[in-house]
């Protein structure tokens, strides 16, 4: 699971509402997956980046060089943007879990895909 995925995914248990957001990352594994570098795309991502999120996200992988927040004028500095696409698109969770900080729900990450299917019980109204 990418950590761009992460920063986009929230709990639908039942009951839960806004505090869904953000699941606590926990990885047992994970890796580095050099991507070809597409500086458009990243400068279309960084307005949806919730960048809190995304530093504990990178905090818990000892990922040292995340900027704490956007670059005034970041569309033009590429330094920011390579660092923006290696923490967003090239590192890889394998294996760990995910935590509704609400219910507690953990969804587990197995071979890179976050599982986030519900049971019956988590989906009923009533």
């Amino acid at each position: 699971m990418k950590l761009l995925t992460h920063n986009l995914l929230s709990s639908h248990v039942r009951g839960v509402d806004m505090r869904g957001f953000p699941l606590r990352l926990q990885a047992t594994e994970a890796r580095i997956n050099p991507v070809e570098f597409n500086p458009d795309f990243v400068v279309q991502m960084i307005p949806k980046v919730e960048w809190v999120t995304l530093v504990q996200a990178a905090n818990t992988l000892n990922l040292t060089e995340v900027p704490k927040e956007p670059t005034e004028g970041y569309q033009q500095d590429e330094t920011f943007l390579r660092k923006m696409h290696h923490v967003l698109l090239e590192v890889d969770v394998l294996e760990g879990t995910l935590q509704c900080p609400e219910s507690g729900r953990l969804f587990p990450i197995s071979r890179v895909i976050p599982n986030m299917l519900l049971n019956d019980k988590e989906t009923e109204t009533c």
